[in-house]
């Protein structure tokens, strides 16, 4: 079972590879989704044994990262094959094998016991996904690709050095030398503390450049903002979300070996940081592309920032894994919608879009509501989640910024987005002639119900998960 959450997406890339027909080779994607949604499911009736010696486990916190990427890939994928046949004039055998072996490689990161491993999975998901910022083939969007390789290339390498000093923390304390993480949990009262402690540092580095938090987030907006929405919703859904577990896995090394206080200040830190570098780029942001680049950089920054607060803020960090993945969802397939209409993602030249698409208008305002914490959406109970935890550990001056970061996103994006979706069309909505289909909404719809649904009410099934995962990172319930 855990084998074929790896093997099903692959086979599905290869089969997209090998055939012929740019028409048919689209329905690939779906196909490859729904049979990873379905073993997914099965997996996580069975709870599935640990393979390769341990090296591969679905434990509760995996379960919970991969069953939403699987989700959004799944949901995403019904968007594909509509939205490539819109794209005649680009070939899309490239682009569909590496969407299903983007898949594969998020679900070895997910399943990853051994930190070696891991690594190749993160670093092979990047390799997977260049290609999908290229698919354009113009100037801008060659330049995005090789800026997120370059910049992804040096926080990967530090992600290995750091993967080297916790592997010597053992050995200078004369213990075994392993990756494996439920061996290091268990031994991690005697790894080396230096080392324990530049080796985390290095880790959040390395794999928080893969996760876009500030200051290491330079490739984004340009990744993001040339990307195809498709693209783009599984990086900042998807990608994103395998690199912070990446920075979880390591972090509960940290917590057992009794260094919680030193990890939690970094991160705390960090996710401040984020959060206000996304703020200040959000305002008087002109390419709404890029202004979902910076939004990204701020929900990341929410992420570690309940990591680092702990407690109730750990479940609302978990939480919002989920909600801001599937918000991202629909601004940016949205966002691709209204991009197509008007052959622009300049402000100046988008005006009126809930006139000109009245669907994705209304979807991608929906989205900005959400995404920014306004009930009823799934953000909005995540968000308040982290704040009580902030409260609860009377760390009224961290509340303070957050609140006060989090009201200067909302009117910094919500300038651009009300500019976007309100007023009359601009001249530059005749570009083109597309108009809102079913096949390129209705995924979106579904993504907004989800969205909606989770911010009213929570399947007992996800919060009984959520509370398994909160004791796999922190090691307590």
């Amino acid at each position: 079972m855990v084998w074929l959450l790896i093997l099903v997406p692959l086979l599905a890339a290869v089969g997209a590879a090998v055939t012929p027909s740019n028409r048919w080779r689209p329905l690939w994607v779906p196909v490859g989704g729904a049979a990873h949604l379905v073993v997914m499911g099965v997996a996580l009736a069975l709870r599935p044994s640990p393979a390769l010696q341990g090296w591969l486990a679905l434990d509760a916190l995996g379960m919970l990262v991969l069953g939403f990427i699987s989700l959004l890939f799944f949901l995403c994928a019904l968007y594909a094959p509509a939205y490539l046949a819109l794209r005649p004039d680009r070939p899309n055998r490239v682009f569909c094998a590496c969407l299903l072996a983007m898949l594969a490689m998020m679900s070895l990161v997910s399943l990853s016991h051994h930190l070696g491993l891991m690594w190749v999975g993160m670093e092979a998901t990047t390799l997977a996904t260049a290609p999908l910022l290229y698919f354009n083939h113009n100037a801008r969007s060659l330049e995005a690709t090789w800026k997120y390789l370059l910049i992804g290339s040096v926080g990967i390498a530090l992600a290995l050095l750091g993967s080297f000093f916790l592997a010597y923390s053992s050995l200078h304390e004369g213990l075994e030398s392993t990756l494996l993480l439920d061996d290091l949990v268990r031994s991690a009262q005697q790894l080396s503390r230096p080392w324990l402690h530049a080796a985390f540092v290095l880790l959040l580095v390395g794999y928080g450049t893969k996760m876009g938090l500030a200051p290491m987030h330079t490739w984004k907006p340009d990744a993001y903002g040339e990307a195809p929405g498709l693209a783009g919703a599984l990086m900042a859904g998807g990608v994103t979300s395998c690199a912070f577990l990446a920075i979880l896995r390591f972090y509960r090394i940290v917590v057992a070996a009794g260094e919680a206080a030193f990890a939690r200040e970094i991160l705390v830190f960090v996710g401040l940081l984020s959060m206000a570098v996304g703020a200040v780029f959000m305002i008087r942001q002109r390419d709404f592309k890029r202004m979902l680049a910076y939004s990204s950089v701020e929900h990341m920054g929410i992420l570690v920032l309940g990591i680092g607060i702990g407690g109730l803020a750990t479940f609302g960090a978990l939480l919002h894994l989920v909600v801001n993945g599937l918000s991202k969802g629909v601004l940016f397939l949205s966002a691709g919608n209204i991009h197509r209409a008007y052959d622009s993602k300049l402000t100046d030249d988008v005006r009126g879009a809930i006139r000109r698409l009245p669907v994705s208008g209304a979807l991608f305002l929906a989205g900005f509501l959400a995404i920014t914490g306004s009930p009823p959406g799934g953000p909005f109970i995540s968000e308040f989640t982290i704040l009580c935890g902030v409260f609860n550990g009377a760390h009224y001056v961290v509340a303070t910024l957050f609140l006060l970061l989090l009201a200067t996103v909302f009117i910094g994006m919500g300038a651009t987005v009300l500019r976007v979706v309100q007023g009359t069309p601009s001249a530059q909505a005749a570009a083109t002639d597309y108009q809102d289909r079913p096949q390129l909404v209705v995924p979106i719809i579904i993504l907004m119900t989800l969205v909606v649904m989770l911010g009213v009410w929570m399947p007992g099934p996800l919060a009984s998960l959520l509370r398994e995962a909160v004791v796999c990172v922190e090691g307590r319930p």
